[in-house]
């Protein structure tokens, strides 16, 4: 699979706020993770992210371009 910033990932476990969903903040060796539930910030082991990703959804493109 491949992370990018701005990318929304459900894990399999929740967080003891209820929610599933993290935000991706940095993508490494490490990654920074954003719950999406509580903003609550941890920085987790690629591996351990990759094991345990349900699902990820892709971070809207926004279209900064002026058309000509």
């Amino acid at each position: 699979m491949i992370y990018e910033v701005g990318d929304i990932v459900q894990l399999k476990k929740k967080h003891p706020c209820g929610s599933c969903e993290w935000e991706l903040l940095r993508v490494g060796a490490d990654f920074k993770l954003k719950c999406c539930g509580c903003g609550h910030e941890v920085m987790v082991k690629r591996s351990m992210v990759e094991k345990s990703t349900k699902s990820i959804r892709k971070a809207e493109k926004q279209s900064s371009e002026k058309h000509n």
